[in-house]
C-alpha cells in the first residue's frame, strides 16, 4: 500500500525529531525541507530532503498539489514567522492539513534578571551607552541592529560565521552547535567577561543553559519576544504532532 506523503518544514529540534520518528513509519512518508539557511545541516537518516523556499504561499500550494501531500507540519523555529504565514496560506490554498509544532517559550524564574523587548533594535538600545561585554545568540540574521550600538564589545556565537557586512566594530564569533552544558556556559560568560546577555526566546532544552549560567553569575538577560503565532492547529511537541497525523481527524488545540 502507498504510503500518505506529509511534507515537514523544518529548521528546529523538533522538526529533526518528527523526521526521524516518521522514518520508518508505515501509514506516513516524510520528507523534510529545509531552508537552506545552515551551511551543514545535521540530517536526519532515512528520510528525503528538499533545502530551498517555495516561493511565498501560492509556490507552496503548488508544490503541495504537484507533490500530492496530503499533510504539512510547520516545525520551523519559532522566529520563523514569515514561512509560518506563508505555511497557513499555502496548505489552505492547497485544501490541505496543517499543523504547527510551537515548543513552549522560556519563562522567568527566581533569580534572573530579563529585560524583555519587542525587536532586535530595543534589545540593541537595552544595552546602554555606557560600553559593555555582551554574548549574542540570536543567529546571524538579526546582527546589523547591533552596529548602532558600537560602543560594546560582542562576542557573537552561531552555527556557521555571520556575513562580516552584518557584524558591529568589535565582535568575536564563536560557532558552535547546541545543546550547550550549564558549566560550559558559566565558563564562556566567566572567561570572555561577559557583563550581559541578549538572546530570543526560543524555547526548549538545547540552547537553555545559558540562561541558567547568566542567573548562577548573576548577569542581566536581554530577552527578545517571539513574533506572533500564525493562526491555526499548533501542539507543543513531537508526540502530540505524532498523535494529530495518526489521528487523522483529531482536532488539537487552536493558537
Amino acid at each position: 500500500m502507498d504510503r500518505s506523503r506529509v511534507l515537514i518544514l523544518g529548521g528546529s529540534t523538533e522538526g529533526s525529531a518528527l523526521a526521524r520518528a516518521l522514518a520508518d513509519d508505515a501509514v506516513w512518508q516524510a520528507l523534510l525541507s529545509l531552508a537552506g539557511r545552515t551551511r551543514a545541516p545535521v540530517l536526519p537518516p532515512g528520510v528525503a530532503v528538499r533545502i530551498g523556499g517555495f516561493g511565498g504561499a501560492e509556490g507552496l500550494a503548488d508544490w503541495l498539489l504537484a507533490e500530492r501531500i496530503a499533510a504539512v507540519i510547520n516545525a520551523t523555529h519559532p522566529f520563523a514567522a514569515r514561512m509560518s504565514a506563508n505555511a497557513v496560506a499555502g496548505a489552505a490554498l492547497a485544501g490541505v492539513r496543517l499543523l504547527r509544532v510551537l515548543r513552549p517559550p522560556w519563562l522567568p524564574v527566581a533569580g534572573d534578571d530579563w529585560r524583555c523587548v519587542p525587536d532586535m533594535d530595543q534589545a540593541a538600545a537595552a544595552l546602554g551607552r555606557s560600553p559593555r561585554r555582551v554574548l549574542l545568540t540570536i543567529g546571524q540574521k538579526d546582527l546589523a541592529a547591533f552596529r548602532a550600538a558600537p560602543q560594546h564589545c560582542y562576542l557573537i556565537r552561531s552555527v556557521d560565521p555571520p556575513p562580516p557586512d552584518s557584524l558591529p566594530p568589535d565582535a568575536t564569533i564563536i560557532t558552535a552547535r547546541g545543546p550547550f552544558a550549564v558549566g560550559a556556559e558559566i565558563a564562556l560568560l566567566h572567561d570572555h567577561r561577559i557583563d550581559i546577555v541578549v538572546t530570543k526566546n526560543a524555547g526548549g532544552a538545547a540552547t537553555q543553559a545559558k540562561l541558567a549560567a547568566a542567573r548562577a553569575l548573576a548577569r542581566p538577560v536581554v530577552m527578545v519576544a517571539r513574533p506572533a503565532a500564525a493562526d491555526g492547529a499548533c501542539v507543543a511537541d513531537v508526540a502530540a504532532a505524532l498523535a494529530w497525523l495518526h489521528a487523522g481527524t483529531a482536532t488539537p488545540r487552536g493558537v
